[in-house]
């Protein structure tokens, strides 16, 4: 019951915002009374951090059976792009965001958690991609990694790129295409417009 739980609150979280999701609206939608879930969550807080901790840890996996294939740097960065973008429902109700305005311990909690997975996921890219040719060799390989989460963490700051102007989706591509593009070499560049083709 727990897992049915988290499965239906996160859709719902995403879908219609942290913020604006009532603890009667789950119940109803899981067809249980509010006392159920009250048994393994104390109160709304608690099912929110419930929540980001099983988002991240099904991302975290997505990431991991990714990165096993051993794909190119370039066609690896993508193929994470869009399993975030399925398990996150297109971001349309910017959660993240939504997280940092109205539960900050949980946002700077989750942050913590992303920065350390990313920057050894990202590090590991970038020395894969620089031994392809893919990516120059002169690359700062700890400032790029750095500059590379601030920029995918600052592209949800809805007050700079509010949705009404663009999609989460053409966020994180202009994005890529940004990042790799400052990195790549002439090699790289022709894997990069491969992978803007298919998106």
């Amino acid at each position: 019951m727990k897992e049915k739980i988290l499965d239906i609150s996160k859709d719902l979280f995403l879908n219609l915002g942290f913020k604006s999701v009532t603890m009667d609206e789950i119940a109803s939608n899981l067809g249980v009374s509010k006392k159920t879930i009250y048994k393994f969550f104390k109160n709304k807080t608690e099912l929110v951090k419930g929540v980001t901790d099983f988002m991240f840890d099904t991302i975290c996996f997505g990431i991991e059976g990714i990165c096993q294939k051993k794909l190119n740097p370039i066609e690896e960065i993508f193929s994470i792009k869009r399993m975030v973008m399925q398990h996150l429902n297109d971001e349309k109700s910017s959660p993240q965001y939504q997280l940092q305005k109205y539960y900050p311990k949980i946002y700077i909690s989750l942050k913590q958690k992303q920065f350390q997975v990313m920057q050894d996921t990202i590090k590991e890219n970038l020395n894969r991609g620089i031994a392809l040719n893919l990516f120059r060799k002169d690359i700062n390989v700890d400032f790029i990694a750095r500059i590379y989460f601030y920029g995918m963490n600052g592209i949800k700051d809805q007050e700079v790129f509010p949705l009404t102007n663009f999609s989460m989706n053409e966020l994180m591509l202009n994005y890529l295409e940004y990042h790799l593009r400052g990195i790549a070499t002439e090699k790289g560049v022709i894997e990069l417009k491969k992978q803007l083709t298919q998106k």
